[in-house]
């Protein structure tokens, strides 16, 4: 009798992708139990079984001492300043230039309170959040700036700091691709490896952290903190984190919205919804750079509005310095939430109350000023935050209070961008072999539950209620302000089925698998004709409306098709050109998230693939013979 042969070589990224080092195999069959599975996923009849999970203090034996004056101190503050042993070269600034987006006026005198019609907040509020007391230097904040770093000068900095670099030290410019307006998407690499391509950084053994900034273009501290952080990893305070891990940094991912001040992408796309569908170049650039580099850990940098919507809901403004949340959407493993709400959360809070900064989960509001309800980040597969989540990496949300003030506080802001990015590559740095012990876990157990158990559809957040405390707007007073509370830290399951060993994919939904390759997901073509078993769907009722987050409807989408749906066990013959796509492989959640179609974010919903007979849950391994694809 014929094996099922499948040829394994990944469509852009090897089925291994999470674990560093790792070839794929060539061949191999799918079968029962006794199937012999790829070396790097190990062998599965039964769940396998968790690790014991490593103690809260990081082992002394993970930490070794860096060669340097600053060895016994990890991150030696105060950052900002220069190494003595350091020659830095400056970075040029262009003249200063009108900025697109209104400044806004300075505070109002000492005592006095300001109209809020001139002023976002008085100037009691003002005096809660002083200067810090190290001062940064980025173009866009020289004294006298009215604009904030431009695209060519962000450019320009990241090409010196890479010119610049010495020693055991190696940078190198990334570009990514191009905005929709034609400006070049960059990263920094920083590595103490012997280079800084892909296969170097994976021969180093350590692990690589991914920092992103100014995914909306009016969020501009993370951008410059994120500038400032590229600069003190490859001269300054924090380049000795470099013989423990690697950093990419990407300072502005969306540079059309940073250069018209603007939230969207120039198409009108918020593109930190756009991490699953990949309908933006921009979008596309950061996941082409998670797939290859797999970091394994992500933190994005955002800002939040201070006063606007909880000014006219709640006639307070936002007290804290910076919000914070990790990865909460269906299937997320948990091993990776719980390094993230065990080795990440407290250090950074600790960190920021060190330097005299308060931190809180994040959490918005929508845009309907009746809606009175307070909800945490999103719970959709739709986010950075939690595609990263579903990519195994540790995937960290900073957002800094800077939306709607201009450049106030612009110093604080960075400050709290950067105290808190910091804490986050000390804690990769620390925990160096714990996370790839965890990783390794994780890209294991995700293949090892193809075909067997349930498998959370869609997931959202447990209702409840919170007192926050927020400022008075006139006298900068605390004010407790109990508000009904979307909590994603507890998800409750909203619809489940069972997992599936994979899916079957129609000769026309080449789109959509053009997208599930720059996610990084193994995709199969059928080579020649056969049949599969599997959960067809059938559509039981339908309608059109917005994707929505808890803001309200996402800006820049098209309609989408909410289908209701059951399934229906079946047998379905397959032509040679179809697709399948496995779940035995580390990221297949996101094919969980991007296939069924019944939730907004589904390939489905958004018109990526046609109609629901072009795809079909598939219950047993197939008797298929594959072949390889471009």
């Amino acid at each position: 009798m014929k094996q099922p042969l499948i040829q394994r070589r990944a469509l852009s990224s090897p089925p291994t992708a999470g674990i560093a080092g790792a070839e794929p195999p060539k061949t191999r069959f799918l079968g029962t139990c006794s199937a012999v599975l790829a070396s790097a996923l190990l062998a599965a009849c039964g769940s396998t079984p968790l690790p014991p999970w490593p103690s809260s203090a990081p082992p002394k034996a993970t930490v070794p001492a860096a060669p340097r004056p600053q060895a016994a101190r990890v991150v030696p503050p105060p950052l900002g300043t220069q190494r003595a042993e350091v020659v830095t070269s400056p970075v040029t600034s262009t003249p200063i230039i009108p900025s697109a987006e209104p400044t806004a006026p300075p505070p109002a005198p000492t005592g006095a309170a300001a109209p809020l019609a001139d002023l976002p907040y008085s100037a009691a509020v003002a005096a809660r959040f002083p200067a810090p007391s190290v001062h940064y230097e980025t173009p866009g904040l020289a004294e006298g700036r009215r604009a904030f770093t431009t695209n060519a000068e962000a450019s320009q900095w990241l090409q010196q700091l890479a010119s610049a670099a010495q020693g055991a030290t190696k940078a190198a410019v990334l570009d990514l691709g191009m905005s929709q307006r034609g400006t070049p998407l960059q990263a920094l690499v920083l590595t103490h490896a012997p280079g800084t391509d892909i296969a170097s950084l994976d021969a180093s053994g350590k692990p690589t952290v991914l920092l992103i900034g100014q995914q909306h273009g009016d969020e501009p501290a993370g951008g410059e903190a994120l500038l400032v952080m590229a600069r003190e990893l490859s001269q300054g305070l924090l380049e000795p984190l470099l013989d423990r891990i690697n950093v990419v940094v990407v300072p502005r991912a969306n540079p059309d919205g940073a250069e018209a001040g603007t939230r969207a992408t120039a198409n009108g796309v918020d593109m930190n919804r756009d991490h699953l569908l990949l309908n933006t170049p921009e979008a596309q650039a950061l996941a082409r750079l998670t797939r290859d580099y797999r970091p394994i850990a992500v933190l994005d940098a955002h800002e939040y509005t201070v006063a606007g919507r909880f000014l006219e809901k709640f006639g307070a403004i936002q007290k804290y310095d910076a919000l914070l949340q990790y990865a909460t959407t269906a299937n997320v493993p948990e091993f990776l939430t719980k390094a993230a709400r065990e080795w990440y959360h407290p250090p950074m809070v600790t960190a920021l109350q060190s330097q005299g900064l308060t931190s809180e989960w994040y959490y918005t509001t929508s845009t309907d000023p009746q809606d009175r309800r307070v909800s945490m980040g999103g719970t959709q597969p739709d986010t950075g935050r939690n595609v990263n989540g579903l990519k195994n990496a540790v995937s960290m949300l900073i957002e800094t209070r800077g939306v709607g003030i201009g450049r106030l506080d612009i110093q604080r802001r960075v400050h709290a961008q950067v105290t808190a990015l910091s804490s986050a590559l000390r804690s990769t740095a620390e925990r160096a072999s714990n996370l790839e012990q965890v990783r390794s876990f994780v890209v294991r157990d995700t293949a090892a539950q193809a075909c067997r158990g349930q498998i959370a559809i869609e997931a959202g957040p447990t209702a409840g209620q919170r007192d926050l405390v927020m400022l008075d707007p006139a006298t900068g007073a605390d004010r407790t302000v109990r508000v009904d509370w979307n909590s994603s830290l507890e998800l409750r399951t909203v619809s489940s089925r069972t997992r599936p060993c994979g899916y079957w994919l129609s000769p026309t939904a080449g789109e959509a698998v053009e997208r599930l390759k720059l996610l990084g997901l193994q995709v199969m073509r059928v080579a020649e004709p056969g049949s599969l078993l599997s959960d067809s769907y059938q559509e039981t009722s339908r309608e059109e409306g917005a994707r929505q987050d808890v803001r309200g409807a996402i800006a820049g989408q098209q309609d989408i098709t909410r289908v209701r749906v059951t399934t229906v066990r079946t047998a379905i013959d397959v032509p040679a050109g179809s697709y399948y796509v496995p779940m035995n492989q580390p990221l297949a959640n996101l094919a969980v998230a991007a296939l069924e179609p019944d939730t907004q974010n589904s390939y489905f919903a958004n018109h990526l693939i046609t109609g629901l007979g072009d795809t079909a849950r598939v219950m047993t391994t197939p008797s298929l013979v594959f072949e390889e694809t471009d």
